[in-house]
């Protein structure tokens, strides 16, 4: 088993290794269908409880059910140390797209979905995934959080967490709900959730970014791959540890759909930033508030 970079987090009442896995790429192109590759789909999730990973992250929207399947097929019966977290809020229609889930009763099939995919009597943490494909909206939060709470209520979720959402979404439903996870878009280059995660923080809740590679510029991404060739490490490996150490209570889901990758993942992050290099780092960003 490796020592995996970041260390733990306490989520909630469990503790995960802030480096976890994203299951999204194990699906087919576009995250529909199946894998090129189901053998080797199953040995990473094999791989990645094997090195010590107990923080997954997946959706019954990915596939649709693909992901789910695969992890249920790798790894039940279930190491007692691992947290599988979910997504609700969104279906897959026949074109590929992401359309709006939200209703008490869409919700409610997509929680039982996911248990029936995943083989379990209770999912340890469920996303409200709100907002759409664009980024997050300003809608209520309440209406579709409160159908969450109430089978949370019944026994079927564990914890519940929030994704694609604004901070002004995040403070709404705090006062429906105790959160313990927000996932929404952040890298290095994407900083508008600084106030956010600083926010969260302060409250021991974790922060999950998403896309942590997206949103760069050839200049911002030559910044980067400069750092990470003085370092001898990847960029991604780079933008990963720059996370890691931009909070505390920030849990990294790198994806993956090969063991090669994923061990090259977990070397990398495991990059020891000096002050200069995070302060040449920061300079990437384009949006900071």
């Amino acid at each position: 088993m490796t020592t995996l970079p970041g260390g733990t987090l306490t989520l909630g009442d469990r503790t995960v290794t802030r480096f976890g896995y994203g299951t999204m790429q194990l699906a087919g192109p576009g995250v529909i269908g199946p894998p090129a590759d189901r053998a080797e789909a199953l040995t990473v999730l094999r791989t990645a409880v094997e090195q010590g990973i107990t923080h997954l992250d997946t959706s019954a929207a990915y596939g649709p059910h693909v992901t789910n399947r695969l992890i249920r097929d790798a790894l039940s019966p279930y190491p007692d140390s691992l947290v599988i977290a979910t997504k609700v809020g969104a279906n897959r229609d026949g074109s590929g797209g992401w359309p709006t889930a939200r209703t008490p009763t869409d919700l409610r099939d997509q929680v039982h979905q996911n248990l029936r995919d995943l083989g379990l009597e209770r999912l340890d943490l469920v996303y409200l995934r709100m907002g759409d494909a664009t980024g997050p909206q300003p809608d209520s939060i309440t209406p579709a959080l409160e159908a969450l709470a109430e089978l949370q209520q019944q026994g079927l979720i564990a914890r519940l967490g929030l994704s694609n959402v604004t901070a002004e979404q995040v403070a709404e439903a705090r006062t429906v709900a105790p959160i313990v996870a927000v996932q929404n878009l952040y890298n290095l280059a994407t900083r508008s959730d600084d106030p956010l995660i600083d926010e969260l923080a302060a409250d021991d809740i974790a922060y999950v970014p998403f896309f942590p590679l997206g949103g760069f510029a050839p200049v911002q991404a030559e910044a980067l791959s400069a750092v990470a060739t003085r370092l001898g490490a990847t960029p991604r490996g780079v933008a990963l540890a720059w996370l890691l150490q931009r909070s505390p209570t920030i849990l990294l889901i790198p994806g993956t759909s090969t063991t090669a990758h994923l061990i090259e993942n977990i070397a990398d992050t495991a990059s020891a930033l000096s002050d200069d290099d995070i302060a040449e780092l920061d300079g990437i960003a384009y949006s900071r508030r």
